[in-house]
């Protein structure tokens, strides 16, 4: 088995529960506003396009595109053996939401902007973190 990389994990809050646990159902979630259909991200407690304050978690397809990324060569965390991909993806949904995230099973020289992604999750305590890996 291999050890999962030093991550600092995020604290849970009611605000923030559906975006670090949904990985547990396989779901990766953002708020949506049920007015507009906006998704918001990170959360907020209004919608940001028509400031309805009527806002629930949804799931999307997991399935996004490289936006930028840079590769790091920097040993900062024991486990997390460089070099490795940092990026921002945009969510096929709606593109202006987006994560900074890792690209895992790729290597450095194959990721590209515009590079069709699909999320999977990574396990720690009761946080599940989004990362992405290429397309099948």
């Amino acid at each position: 088995m291999v050890d999962k990389p030093f991550r600092v994990l995020p604290r849970i809050t009611g605000e923030n529960e559906h975006f670090w646990r949904g990985g547990a159902a396989g779901e990766l979630r953002f708020l949506r506003c049920r007015d507009c259909g906006q998704y918001v991200h990170p959360p907020a407690p209004i919608c940001p396009r028509c400031l309805s304050k009527d806002l629930g978690p949804e799931a999307v397809s997991g399935r996004a595109r490289v936006a930028t990324f840079t590769v790091n060569h920097q040993a900062w965390y024991p486990g997390l053996d460089p070099p490795y991909v940092i990026a921002i993806v945009e969510i096929e949904e709606q593109p202006d939401v987006r994560l900074m995230t890792n690209i895992l099973n790729c290597e450095v020289d194959r990721v590209e902007i515009g590079m069709p992604v699909t999320v999977t999750f990574e396990q720690h305590d009761d946080v599940w973190i989004p990362l992405f890996e290429p397309s099948p």
